[in-house]
């Protein structure tokens, strides 16, 4: 796109030295155009935003992860052709995956329907966020705590995520025993329509999540939506830098 990109991880940045993060936002502003931002701390997003005089996207954080949910509708409606009316079932802990799915569903009409065990529900804030856009624009949203084969059933897209998110390392052997029963595997696909798609953001825990040979098999969309996350960020730059 014409631009120059410039990465910086944490032992580049001088917030590990104690720089507050409104001081790096002001800074940076005098450097850049635009921030994409990969952290855990939801709060750290909001700060930079707060105080930078540039636009900051949200590449990740513990609560959200906007710039997927983006990806992965764009790859729903150019394998679908639509949006308005698809049923996706989201199978899996309630993170910040499952958030973004939610609330970007809900604003294009598509029936969410999300499975997962007691205790890893999505945050009520954001389910009823979602539930208020859907009801706006005809979509639907369901939880369905514990039933994985009533969310997949009649799906046009089934989608989920790795046991433990990034910044979550010391809690995946709890959620990995809590969520082994929600593996994507031939027989939770069987219940979905028969031209059904796989998503997964990636990484992919092969044999954890899903099966090999769902990954790598005929409803598997995971590279397409893969590349299709590099389409929705250049739109995403071009429309707000």
């Amino acid at each position: 796109m014409g631009g120059q990109g410039l990465f910086l991880s944490a032992a580049d940045l001088q917030l590990r030295r104690g720089e507050a993060v409104a001081d790096t936002a002001r800074v940076f502003s005098r450097y850049l155009d635009g921030i994409m931002t990969r952290t855990f701390a939801h709060a750290d997003v909001e700060e930079l935003a707060q105080h930078a005089t540039i636009p900051i996207i949200n590449g990740l954080t513990d609560w959200q992860h906007p710039c997927q949910a983006m990806g992965d509708l764009m790859t729903i409606r150019e394998k679908k052709g639509r949006l308005a009316g698809v049923k996706l079932a989201y199978v899996g802990d309630g993170n910040n995956v499952c958030h973004s799915l939610l609330e970007a569903g809900a604003k294009f009409g598509v029936h969410v329907a999300v499975a997962c065990p007691p205790g890893f529900e999505p945050d009520p804030a954001v389910v009823a966020r979602a539930q208020s856009d859907a009801e706006a624009h005809n979509g639907r949203i369901e939880i369905l705590v514990g039933n994985v084969e009533a969310a997949v059933v009649g799906a046009d897209a089934v989608c989920t995520d790795v046991w433990a998110s990034m910044g979550q390392e010391s809690e995946a052997a709890a959620k990995a025993a809590a969520l082994s029963a929600y593996q994507v595997n031939g027989s939770l696909l069987a219940l979905a329509r028969p031209d059904a798609i796989f998503l997964h953001c990636l990484p992919a825990h092969r044999g954890e999540k899903v099966t090999d040979s769902d990954m790598d098999g005929p409803h598997s969309a995971v590279w397409d939506q893969a590349e299709n996350r590099l389409h929705l960020q250049k739109a995403l730059m071009a429309l707000v830098m």
